[in-house]
């Protein structure tokens, strides 16, 4: 019995960081681009045994597959090239993952759906095809509370962390660990196959091949099932995976020895796709994911340190939520308009409450939930009682005397809102990049940069509301003036 290895490397740069480093440390962007070339390269002719698993963000992908960019680097890397090898199904499994590498438990869960579904938009498209069995969780950051989502987009199973695996069914380290098993969050399930920590450090860091095959064995001995020896890091970051030099780097050093290895019956060892060893032998007993993410150079994992250490970190991750939550506000909103203008049942009453709701909303943010609350329930009234009599006033006869009302038109919506809602949704989901908060305060500038412009629209937006709700109410408040009498 041998045992299989399922290589997974994670691949991902975050927004326009390739353009900054060609025009800032060439050489570095270039160490990149040729560690990304060289995966295809070094695995030409080997399908019979290479096996690999890649997660690309989607922010790579559109790096890569932009015409300005590979017009760039053409004469460094091809990288229409390039993406057209990565679609060899027989060397490489494309991983789904979400867009902008954000870390999904840090989030907030009303923007994690647009993350998956982006990306699932842009690897179709490049890669032709329309499933992808695997999900690779950015930085690894898992919470069971993931569990519906990622089954809602379809995905088999998802890659996790040793150190955060709790059987609820008895099994052994080893089956901890090689096996792969279920979790379930309430009435969804899904496989999650567990990556092997300290292996996986010595991927990253550099190893011998047959140190590697002698470690596995050691490790899967008392095995009495077929293992499943998952190791996964990033594969285009560090010297390991950057060198240049064939014979001192991952592929050239490693991979393709070990390679030789087993064709020459040296190691009990085959490398395969993990759908494959869940179609042959399936997974086995349940498990709970404790929240958390894989280990980095300076923290383990647990309680995300790497990206909450500092208050600057923390509240970045406060301003996704605060403006995650006004932004999907003005969403229902938009639908609401689109669906009264669709022809959905509605009325002038609808549209005054609403634009009165509107400008509480506005200063909610500067008030207590309770008098926030309230003062929307006095709007919605008086916006009721003004609506109420401007009705009252139109039923009455036209006569001598009477008053020919003017019917307050319903309150238009800001102007381009969908436009402007899907510019406030993009900064928000590119400031929500893992990398972002990953390198201490850093970074977080850049996130304060796209969070900025979300606040800016949608206070724009706000306002705009409020002085539609202001003419409107306005309107309702000054009746037509008296007209004579017509004299015969």
């Amino acid at each position: 019995m041998h045992a299989h290895h399922a290589l997974v490397l994670n691949l991902h740069q975050p927004p326009g960081n390739l353009e900054h480093l060609l025009d800032e440390q060439t050489w570095e962007a270039k160490e990149i681009l040729f560690a990304l070339d060289r995966m295809p390269r070094s695995l030409w002719g080997q399908e019979d045994l290479a096996r690999v698993h890649l997660s690309l963000s989607g922010t790579l992908l559109e790096t890569l597959s932009s015409p300005d960019f590979q017009a760039r680097v053409y004469g460094i890397v091809d990288c229409g090239k390039l993406l057209w090898f990565l679609q060899n199904q027989q060397l490489f499994d494309i991983l789904g993952t979400g867009y902008y590498h954000p870390v999904l438990p840090l989030i907030p869960a009303a923007d994690r759906p647009e993350h998956l579904q982006r990306w699932q938009g842009i690897a179709r498209h490049l890669f032709w095809r329309s499933r992808f069995d695997g999900f690779w969780p950015p930085e690894m950051g898992f919470s069971m509370e993931l569990i519906p989502l990622l089954r809602r987009f379809g995905y088999r199973y998802v890659l996790v962390d040793s150190e955060h695996v709790e059987p609820l069914t008895p099994m052994s380290w080893q089956e901890i660990r090689y096996r792969p098993h279920i979790a379930r969050h309430g009435d969804d399930q899904i496989i999650v196959v567990v990556r092997d920590r300290e292996l996986s450090d010595a991927q990253e860091s550099g190893m011998d091949p047959g140190w590697f095959v002698n470690e596995v064995a050691e490790r899967t001995r008392w095995c009495d099932f077929p293992p499943l020896v998952t190791t996964a890091t990033d594969g285009e970051n560090g010297g390991w995976f950057r060198n240049v030099t064939d014979g001192a780097n991952y592929w050239s050093a490693f991979y393709r020895p070990l390679l030789d290895m087993i064709r020459a019956g040296k190691a009990n060892l085959r490398p395969s796709f993990i759908h494959d060893y869940l179609d042959t032998h399936g997974a086995h007993g349940e498990v709970h994911i404790a929240t958390g993410a894989w280990n980095t150079g300076w923290h383990h994992g647990r309680g995300f340190t790497q990206w909450t250490g500092s208050q600057t970190q923390r509240d970045v991750i406060a301003r996704y939520a605060t403006l995650s939550q006004r932004l999907h506000a003005w969403r229902e909103r938009q639908l609401g308009i689109e669906a009264r203008s669709a022809g959905a049942p509605g009325s002038a009453v609808d549209d005054t409450i609403e634009a009165a709701a509107a400008a509480t909303a506005a200063t909610a943010a500067d008030t207590t939930a309770e008098a926030a609350a309230a003062d929307a329930t006095t709007a919605a009234t008086d916006a009721t009682n003004v609506a109420t009599d401007a009705t009252t006033a139109a039923s009455a006869p036209v006569g001598n005397g009477n008053a020919i009302p003017t019917p307050a038109a319903p309150p238009a919506p800001p102007a381009a809102l969908p436009e402007r809602l899907d510019d406030a949704q993009w900064h928000l989901l590119r400031a929500e990049t893992s990398c972002n908060i990953f390198w201490g305060e850093a970074w977080c500038y850049r996130a304060a940069a796209d969070l900025d412009l979300t606040e800016d629209i949608l206070n724009r937006l706000d306002a705009e509301a409020t002085e539609q709700a202001r003419t409107t109410d306005q309107g309702a408040e000054n009746p037509a003036l008296p007209v004579k009498p017509h004299q015969t």
